[in-house]
């Protein structure tokens, strides 16, 4: 154009030369000029977007307004990701697809330009529209109890990543013009570009269908991974990553695949179980552990779950020991009661009567190897309240009371020795 005019070109002749150059040589408008074709490209526009106002605000608003008045609650969803609106983009393109050619003249390059450009705007808006779609059918779905057994979040955004790459090579092949079979066969040949690329991706698609078909994790299980300092309520499991708030209330995220590849623990069997275990040692010190003498015994009774123990095991000892003709007058001769014996049967008996234990699940008083710490009198039981504060609170309530009788058994419980106890004991030994 710029040799035609500084060869001297008429104006009349450069016009129809970019005339030709748009519109192609068999234009609809042959007498048409720049002018008035640009006016028609305009009028063109304004009508795409008159008719996007149409269908956004009249058609699309009328029937959300439809959808707000239902009884049903699911299709709220659509409106509120903007499904609607979304739909409504595809009017324009619409338009502009199916008048184009119309206005400026098949095979012009006005036409083709248009067109495929409204092909290209199409595939986009449709992309989008389907992406709301699905993030609505995902809240419809969170609505279900199902959906903290078997979250499908990360198979939805497999699929929004596999929509939009369809779009990406349709984009392609209209801008190109060329088949998408022909970009997919090429992208085949990327397959080690693609893996690297889309690696995360790969590996978290892999680890959410073992997640879900084993039924590892569920939204709301209580899971710890030491590795990554997570030790919380799971939140949201995505394509590549399960998010955690901890009790602190920070937030962590864990790569889905190393769920997999690493071990980790999930306190859901203890929510659905009966109760939530209590599991702790009270420290004897062994010095105190002696047999009982008739005067406990009789002291021991009085004790609200000894009385009828106390005359069950004092019959079968004497029982068993004249049986067998022990000489009674040594005590290390044939079977005694002690007093952590007895302890342990109170111990059992007050679990037995507490109403916050579960009766139905394991529950014993027993007692572990001797450390140097003392004589382990371990409590395991199942605490009914399985939230967190209240399980604490009657730990803490049984523990209490058994610490607190230990010493009417004459048992001392051990501890080591602070900075107070051996000044306690070298001022008893200077008064001495």
């Amino acid at each position: 154009m710029i040799d035609a005019l500084s060869s001297g070109e008429s104006g009349t002749a450069f016009v129809v030369r970019v005339k030709n150059l748009i519109f192609g040589e068999e234009s609809a408008v042959p007498h048409a000029d720049v002018i008035s074709a640009g006016a028609v490209l305009v009028g063109l526009f304004v009508l795409a977007v008159i008719a996007h106002f149409i269908a956004k605000k009249i058609f699309f608003k009328g029937v959300e307004k439809v959808v707000k008045r239902s009884a049903a609650k699911w299709d709220d969803a659509l409106v509120n990701h903007k499904f609607f609106d979304r739909l409504a983009h595809l009017v324009p393109g619409i338009v502009i697809h199916a008048t184009a050619c119309g206005l400026f003249g098949e095979g012009s390059t006005l036409c083709t330009v248009l067109r495929n450009g409204a092909q290209v705007y199409l595939v986009l808006a449709g992309a989008f529209a389907f992406d709301a779609f699905l993030s609505a059918g995902l809240a419809i779905y969170k609505e279900f109890e199902v959906s903290r057994r078997v979250p499908i979040k990360g198979f939805i955004q497999i699929v929004k990543v596999l929509m939009y790459s369809l779009a990406a090579v349709f984009v392609l092949a209209i801008l190109l013009s060329n088949n998408p079979a022909k970009i997919f066969a090429g992208m085949g040949a990327m397959t080690a570009v693609i893996i690297l690329v889309f690696r995360d991706a790969i590996l978290g698609f892999v680890a959410g269908i073992q997640l879900t078909a084993n039924d590892l994790v569920r939204i709301g299980d209580w899971i710890e991974v030491s590795r990554y300092g997570a030790d919380g309520d799971v939140v949201d499991i995505t394509l590549t990553t399960v998010k955690v708030q901890n009790w602190d209330k920070t937030i962590v995220t864990v790569p889905a695949y190393s769920l997999i590849s690493d071990s980790f623990r999930n306190w859901r069997g203890m929510s659905e179980s009966g109760g939530r275990r209590m599991k702790r040692c009270i420290y004897i010190d062994m010095t105190t552990v002696k047999f009982c003498t008739p005067e406990m015994r009789e002291r021991f009774k009085k004790f609200d779950y000894l009385g009828g123990y106390i005359e069950r095991r004092q019959e079968e000892i004497e029982k068993y020991n004249a049986e067998h003709q022990i000489d009674n007058s040594v005590l290390v001769n044939g079977r005694r009661m002690t007093n952590i014996g007895v302890f342990r049967a109170y111990a059992s008996e007050y679990l037995k009567n507490h109403p916050m234990v579960n009766q139905e699940m394991t529950m014993m008083v027993r007692q572990l190897e001797p450390t140097p710490h003392g004589l382990p009198v371990q409590i395991y039981a199942f605490c009914k309240d399985k939230r967190w504060v209240h399980y604490e609170g009657v730990q803490s309530d049984i523990f209490d009371h058994l610490l607190a009788v230990v010493g009417e058994f004459e048992l001392r419980l051990f501890q080591e020795p602070s900075g107070a106890d051996l000044n306690s004991e070298f001022i008893v030994r200077k008064a001495e």
